[in-house]
């Protein structure tokens, strides 16, 4: 099976890799990115995929590359995305041009290409401020550009013929070590404030809940997808439902010395709550761990600890 990955080097893009690599049934992995985040230091290090692994750095608005890159492939996933957390409601330009745009003329290739199964990461920010946990029910209703953006591709991955199987994944917000690091996902961001400055910078008043999912489930989750029995449709890939104070005390027991700071605590910042109950695990399965244990696993990966 020949995989291609859009945003193959990114966050969630390069730890899929490294988990369909593991799988015999992959004879190939295309990871097709434009390395806009500069993050060539996972080229680095440790080989993976037993030379599975190939690079093709193009924009996803080049329509002749990303032809030229389906040739002989089984599986896309659309992972290529303009991601600003927490500044959803800035750049608008930018998320429309790659979120939506990007998807549409990608969706374009794959329509005339001879794609079998196409999966696309689309996220939890696709819903508003919902009093109930969102379901694969919930009518969406955006509320930054972000989410916008996200939704459009949505509209776009749904006019992709039903001979070619689609799966539209709502993903929680990422979390945990990868080589290829984001650092502005909030939990993320708090662990790197907590071991190097020993403090943590809450905004609000820290009440706001979010939908979450480790790195490790994520592309666990993912790279299953080809191989299971999930019927094509829309599905929402969330673990955990956290609010910001609960993940300040859980990193507050790994660090005694953190100190909380907060920023305009008079603000009520909105929450978006997904269920974890989706049709969605009872097709995929993955092993979940405390929070607790996740941050703590996270902690230990840092070479070193503060600085003055």
């Amino acid at each position: 099976m020949k995989i291609l990955i859009t945003g193959g080097a990114g966050y969630i893009g390069y730890a899929l890799a490294q988990r369909l690599s593991e799988n015999d049934k992959v004879t190939e992995i295309i990871l097709y990115d434009n390395l806009s985040r500069h993050n060539e230091i996972i080229f680095f290090g440790n080989a993976i995929g037993n030379g599975k692994l190939k690079l093709i750095k193009a924009d996803i608005l080049d329509a002749r590359k990303l032809r030229n890159a389906m040739k002989g492939v089984d599986v896309v996933y659309h992972l290529a995305a303009k991601v600003l957390t927490p500044f959803a409601n800035q750049d608008p330009h930018f998320f429309e041009q790659i979120n939506h745009w990007g998807t549409s003329e990608l969706v374009e290739v794959i329509e005339k290409s001879e794609v079998k199964h196409f999966i696309y990461l689309s996220s939890a920010s696709v819903y508003d401020r919902v009093s109930e946990p969102a379901t694969e029910d919930t009518i969406p209703t955006p509320n930054t550009y972000y989410g916008i953006s996200k939704l459009r591709g949505e509209d776009h991955i749904k006019r992709i013929p039903a001979s070619t199987k689609t799966h539209i994944i709502r993903g929680g917000n990422v979390y945990g070590y990868s080589p290829s690091m984001r650092f502005d996902a909030v939990i993320n961001n708090f662990l790197f404030q907590a071991n190097f400055e020993h403090k943590l910078s809450i905004h609000g008043t820290g009440a706001q809940t979010r939908a979450f999912i480790h790195i490790d489930n994520a592309s666990d989750a993912l790279a299953q997808i080809p191989f299971s029995e999930l019927p094509s449709g829309v599905y929402n890939m969330v673990t955990k439902n956290l609010a910001v104070n609960d993940i300040a005390e859980v990193i507050c027991t790994l660090y005694p010395q953190c100190d909380r700071i907060f920023i305009n605590q008079h603000l009520q910042l909105g929450s978006i709550r997904v269920s974890t109950d989706s049709p969605f695990w009872k097709y995929i399965q993955v092993e979940q761990r405390s929070l607790m244990e996740e941050l703590a696993d996270f902690k230990a990966k840092f070479a070193f600890s503060g600085w003055d």
